[in-house]
């Protein structure tokens, strides 16, 4: 992770890393084994299979956990060779596999995880109709299942219906005794030892208000949360992001206070000449992430359909300090990025990003300048595929990455159009199966795009790093 005066090159950034672990394409492998038929897209029977969605790693950097579109959550144990293998790349294959009933927006693993204490191997899901509930990565009473029962279950309710809200965001921070849950116009702490939250933060005063907060606070569906490295104290800010692009910070060492809020909509909207000119027209239609600086005094928030990340100094609440250019995000889709501390030489720190065309870019210097901020390198890590997560391990030695996207029909082409029709297929709410004659939406016309798990090695001066990646007792 060395620092450059100018752009690589794509043979010079590819250099850089090495291919060290993959999982191959998951949407081109046949299924040989009723086990495998968990990664089909349940419901639609036209040969779609689930692509990964979500990647992370666990707390001691041993395993990583994905998440995929057919709501399977899964672990991989990262192999002990990694590093030293000579035959690269190796296979990756998950060790534990975890069903969901309904699609989970979120997925957060234990801060306490440890390979080599099975108790510590938690995560928490929160799937639609159903409370935030707490799995054992491997369930002690039938390791080989699927489908195991959650250890714990943590309701989230309307207070006067009772009507199960489903968490659209869900952070853990350390050291695990609390975590916090984002829903519409709401933040609820729990602690880990009890299932009604401790504390409910509304983040607007009111929703029965004819004015829905009368233009205080933010308004609407908390779709990501980002915790603030802990100072010395261990005090930490949570910076909360919603679908309708507000952001706001809340202090639950002190009952939640709001600390902050405001809206980046201006920020990311065309300069419109008679403003205050911080318009940089990246675009953007909802926060997708919050993620702070290691040192935590900038916060980058991201967004679907926009073509940058906006970087705020904390230090001034609401202060724009520039973007990072370059990142293709124009759909939809979630893609999360990742953060890693600069050198000396550099200053900052880096920002790792993945983009809808398969590449991967890294932002170097990061929070040392204002403005526009280009790409200092990056490399095609998937072939054409939304690389939907990029994480970087903690000893800074490898990246994981995990691609997978639909891919729609143009209007007026006929690609797709010989697909089976299929009774349980949850295209469009108008249609059925016996309607086979007329024509089919985008939407049941689809095709998977590659989806893969990858583990990249960084080259250090030109050699490659062999440190362990961690000491974990037990790994065999």
């Amino acid at each position: 992770m060395t620092d450059r005066a100018e752009t690589p090159s794509q043979g010079q950034a590819q250099s850089r890393v090495d291919l060290a672990a993959s999982t191959g394409d998951v949407t081109a492998q046949r299924q040989t084994s009723s086990a495998d038929a968990t990664e089909t897209d349940h419901g639609h029977g036209h040969g779609l299979k689930g692509y990964f969605e979500t990647a992370q790693w666990t707390a001691d950097g041993t395993a990583l956990l994905t998440s995929s579109s057919s709501n399977l959550v899964s672990g991989f144990i990262i192999p002990s060779d990694l590093l030293s293998a000579a035959a690269r790349p190796l296979a990756l294959a998950p060790q534990a596999r975890i069903q969901l009933p309904e699609p989970s927006n979120v997925l957060a693993g234990a801060p306490y995880f440890r390979l080599a204490e099975p108790w510590t191997q938690q995560l928490l899901v929160s799937a639609r109709d159903h409370p935030i509930q707490l799995f054992y990565l491997t369930s002690p009473s039938s390791p080989s299942s699927s489908f195991p029962s959650p250890a714990s279950s943590y309701p989230l309710t309307q207070t006067r219906s009772e009507t199960f809200l489903t968490a659209s965001s869900l952070i853990w921070p350390a050291p695990g005794a609390h975590f916090v849950a984002g829903a519409r116009n709401l933040l609820a702490w729990y602690d880990i030892s009890r299932a009604e939250p401790v504390l409910r933060i509304k983040t607007i005063p009111s929703e029965r208000h004819v004015a829905k907060g009368g233009g205080v606070g933010m308004r609407g569906t908390v779709s990501a949360l980002g915790a603030q490295p802990p100072d010395h104290d261990g005090a930490s800010l949570v910076a909360a992001g919603t679908w309708t692009r507000w952001v706001g910070l809340y202090d639950f060492a002190r009952a939640g206070a709001s600390v902050a809020t405001w809206s980046i909509a201006h920020a990311a909207a065309p300069e419109r000449g008679n403003g205050d000119g911080e318009g940089i027209n990246i675009g953007g239609a909802g926060v997708t992430q919050t993620l702070w600086s290691p040192c935590g005094r900038y916060l980058l928030v991201s967004e679907r359909k926009s073509a940058g990340i906006l970087v705020y100094d904390v230090r001034v609440s609401g202060k724009l300090l520039g973007h990072l250019s370059g990142r293709a995000a124009r759909g939809n889709q979630r893609i999360g990025c990742d953060v890693y501390p600069g050198n000396e030489a550099s200053g900052g720190f880096e920002v790792w990003s993945g983009t809808t065309d398969g590449a991967v870019k890294v932002w170097e210097g990061v929070g040392s300048r204002e403005g526009a901020h280009a790409p200092s390198w990056g490399w095609a890590a998937h072939e054409g595929s939304t690389v939907g997560s990029t994480c970087v391990h903690h000893s800074g030695s490898v990246v994981a990455t995990c691609s997978g996207s639909w891919e729609f029909p143009d209007e007026d082409g006929d690609e797709g159009s010989e697909v089976q029709s299929s009774s349980g297929s949850s295209g469009t709410d108008n249609e059925s199966g016996s309607e086979s004659s007329r024509p089919r939406a985008a939407w049941m016309r689809r095709w998977n795009k590659e989806s893969s798990l990858k583990i990249w090695s960084m080259a250090n001066d030109g050699e490659e790093d062999e440190r362990p990646l961690e000491d974990a007792d037990g790994v065999e």
